[in-house]
């Protein structure tokens, strides 16, 4: 289940920024976890891998993680702007997930993932 986008910016064929919304009710937080549901990680790579392979790189697959970093919950009822970067000559995507508070952005997760054809 895909979260609610609120808006897409695509300024270049290789950059691209969704701001997403957190609805509570989305199937990833039901269960994880029973006291403070988080959105775990396993869904938000789901999400890059989904918004990539639509916007940046059609006909390319997940290949191998090179590194990612969680490093605050995503949390129900919240605002997020995921931005990837694409740099097809290297075969590298490059994503963030940034949490807004109020005008401040705080990354939650980071990563570098590698595609291949």
């Amino acid at each position: 289940m895909k979260p609610h986008e609120i808006e897409r910016h695509q300024a270049q064929r290789h950059q691209a920024e969704i701001v997403l919304y957190l609805d509570p009710s989305l199937f990833w937080f039901r269960g994880h976890f029973a006291v403070q549901p988080l959105l775990p990680g396993v869904a938000q790579m789901d999400w890059v891998m989904h918004y990539a392979t639509t916007l940046l790189a059609p006909g390319w697959r997940f290949h191998s993680i090179q590194n990612v970093k969680f490093q605050s919950p995503l949390l129900p009822e919240t605002t997020v702007t995921l931005t990837l970067n694409w740099q097809e000559a290297r075969q590298m995507l490059t994503f963030s997930y940034q949490r807004h508070d109020g005008e401040a952005r705080h990354t939650a997760s980071s990563g570098k993932i590698r595609l291949c054809r």
